[in-house]
């Protein structure tokens, strides 16, 4: 199994801590990747498999698909322990559904932030991290006094660990107002597989010159 990533791919991530987390063998090939010209040139592999361009793209024998949704769906068929979607079909289906919110409802204000550091009181600046803030005070009535956010520990616990990553860079962190969030970062983040991988990431950045979080600065010693 051969796994494409990039260093700073918060998708890619996603699929690498669920391969860690599955005890999966695979080889790991980061994609092409510098801070201004981003991943240029585009790998060649990248390129004829996924017609969008993007990592990360998993090759497993004659199997090549991409997106890290569907990544996790074929790790959890081709070894299903641990895990890491709920076995009751409601609580599978609740996790499904905040996996893709992460994804899709989440992640697009950070998106959005992206290209307006240099202009942090731009409206659209402002409209975003309120957004995002809004998600994470949604999301901490929804862990309660839980451990992870589906019941037990699932992908939904890996895509929104990877997003709020990316938000805490991003000018958009969890705040005073999140402790059951804060907590339950703390358990993902001392999980081996998921340190792992943002740990590296961290490093990158460090590499780059980039400030880190203080969550996750403590992960790049």
């Amino acid at each position: 199994m051969k796994l494409y990533s990039g260093p700073l791919s918060m998708f890619g991530a996603k699929a690498e801590i669920a391969a860690h987390e599955k005890g999966t063998a695979f080889e790991l090939v980061m994609v092409p990747f510098e801070m201004k010209a981003l991943y240029q040139p585009k790998h060649p592999e990248v390129l004829r498999i996924n017609p969008k361009r993007q990592v990360p793209v998993l090759v497993d024998g004659d199997l090549e698909i991409f997106d890290s949704t569907q990544i996790f769906e074929y790790l959890e068929t081709v070894k299903p322990a641990p895990n890491l979607w709920p076995i009751d079909p409601k609580a599978k289906a609740r996790a499904r559904l905040l996996e893709h919110k992460s994804d899709e409802v989440y992640f697009p204000h950070v998106i959005r932030l992206m290209g307006l550091q240099a202009t942090p009181d731009d409206p659209a600046a402002v409209e975003a991290r309120g957004s995002a803030v809004a998600y994470y005070d949604a999301m901490e009535l929804l862990i309660g006094e839980g451990d992870w956010l589906a019941g037990s520990y699932s992908y939904a616990d890996i895509a929104f660990y990877m997003a709020q990553l990316f938000g805490a860079r991003m000018t958009a962190p969890m705040t005073e107002a999140h402790p059951r969030l804060q907590r339950w970062r703390d358990r993902m983040s001392a999980r081996p597989a998921v340190a792992r991988v943002a740990g590296a990431m961290g490093r990158y950045l460090l590499s780059q010159g980039r400030p880190l979080p203080p969550f996750l600065e403590k992960l790049t010693a």
